[in-house]
């Protein structure tokens, strides 16, 4: 075997070893026709193994917050891995105890919160139903359709996209209409979508609730935010069940959504847990599940953790986060340039008509394609088109939404004002050449 650090970079001898060891279903991930091998990244900026410069609109799957190998978050993770680089949690480190002391300050007032560090967020979805289940002692769980919570069994069980769920998930879960104000079932509204969660729980659940996961803004299911007033209804349905309400911030949190640090508060809910990983640690692997100090008290009968979830070089990296948000004013330049960018994204609506939605909040934005804005059928072909022009224009975002019809801008947060240009101009050069 070479040296760990000798390494063949050329795309041809990636592509070779990459579809001869790794497993079918990741091969299957790969979204571009041709294979891309990125090099470096510093910032919001990406360059492939050849030298051309991407505009990162994707973060990684929105797990790239603060910015690309963003010093700050580098050095803490390099300074802890040098002094220690695991420590289990059989015994004690400052650095994950800091930390939980941190996200829990972030929580709303007037609740005691406990953190739990786990691997992943798909981890930390499992983590939260245990917990939900435990804590209530009811079986049954709901989600929304077009919901995305991980591809863990117990996690894919709660996913309503049929292209993420695998044989063998467990049950004991019902689905709800997700309140989509442009394709809904129910159209536009909140409360025919409120009623729908009373009428699920009567007809799908024995009545009685563990409760209720929705993401404050759904990621994968095609950036569709909840309409003012979803969040705290579905939260008082799901109480009046005897269930919780747990907030998957997994996307949407870290000041992603630019008017709050997480995206529950757009609504002025407080969750009974809330579910936190990908922009959590900036790349480093990492998620938590916080909850209301009863609820997480209640694990405490059996035996549960995870073994590189409380990792002190992951969670340096996660304190180093919370600082560079702080300092430098990330979750504001989410709304400022993310409200820059949907305006230019609007513009490009007036002007080209295979854009059926613009939608999103902060930099957590989305375009959707349709064959036709009367009949808002959906439109996958021009979808993919579109994406693999936008490589060419030095553009990096992904396809995502239950029919990969929509555009998703998830950039890292440092996202500039100067690139807002750049990646309208990019997007309409995409847009022209394809429908040309």
């Amino acid at each position: 075997m070479k040296d760990a650090l000798d390494i063949d970079w050329t795309v041809e001898a990636t592509t070779r070893r990459r579809d001869t060891y790794y497993a079918a279903s990741q091969r299957k991930f790969v979204p571009f026709k041709d294979p891309m091998v990125f090099r470096k990244g510093s910032m919001q900026y990406l360059w492939d193994v050849e030298g051309k410069k991407y505009t990162d609109l994707l973060g990684m799957n929105v797990c790239i917050s603060v910015g690309h190998s963003h010093p700050t978050v580098v050095k803490a993770a390099m300074d802890q891995a040098q002094e220690l680089t695991h420590c289990t949690t059989m015994f004690y480190h400052p650095v994950p105890a800091h930390f939980a002391e941190e996200l829990a300050a972030t929580m709303p007032k007037g609740h005691e919160w406990v953190v739990h560090f786990t691997n992943s967020g798909s981890e930390a979805i499992d983590l939260a139903m245990v917990m939900a289940r435990t804590y209530t002692g009811n079986l049954d769980l709901l989600a929304l359709r077009t919901a995305y919570h991980g591809p863990t069994s117990a996690a894919q069980s709660l996913t309503g996209i049929a292209g993420f769920r695998h044989p063998g998930m467990p049950g004991n879960v019902s689905f709800v209409a997700e309140p989509n104000q442009y394709r809904g079932v129910f159209g536009p509204g909140t409360e025919p979508y409120l009623d729908e969660i009373d009428h699920v729980i009567r007809s799908s659940t024995t009545g009685r609730i563990a409760g209720i996961f929705v993401e404050s803004v759904q990621g994968y299911g095609g950036i569709v935010e909840m309409p003012k007033g979803y969040m705290s209804g579905a939260a008082e349905r799901a109480r009046a069940a005897g269930g919780l309400y747990v907030a998957d911030e997994v996307q949407s949190g870290f000041g992603r959504t630019g008017d709050h640090m997480w995206g529950f508060e757009a609504d002025g809910v407080v969750p009974d847990i809330v579910v936190m990983a990908k922009g959590i640690g900036n790349g480093f692997p990492l998620g938590a599940v916080v909850a209301k100090k009863a609820i997480g008290d209640v694990m405490a009968d059996k035996f549960m953790f995870h073994t590189y979830g409380a990792n002190p070089t992951s969670c340096a990296a996660g304190r180093a986060v919370l600082q560079v948000i702080r300092e430098e004013k990330t979750q504001e330049n989410a709304r400022l340039v993310g409200g820059a960018l949907l305006a230019r994204l609007k513009d490009l609506q007036q002007r080209h008509k295979a854009i059926g939605d613009v939608r999103g909040r902060g930099l957590m934005l989305a375009i959707e394609m349709v064959k036709d804005r009367k009949t808002k059928e959906p439109d996958a072909a021009i979808t993919a088109a579109v994406f693999e022009n936008c490589r060419e224009q030095g553009l990096i975002l992904s396809k995502s939404g239950p029919h990969r019809s929509v555009l998703r801008m998830v950039p890292p947060m440092c996202l500039s004002m100067a690139d807002v240009e750049q990646v309208a101009e990019g997007l309409d050069r995409a847009f022209t050449e394809v429908t040309a």
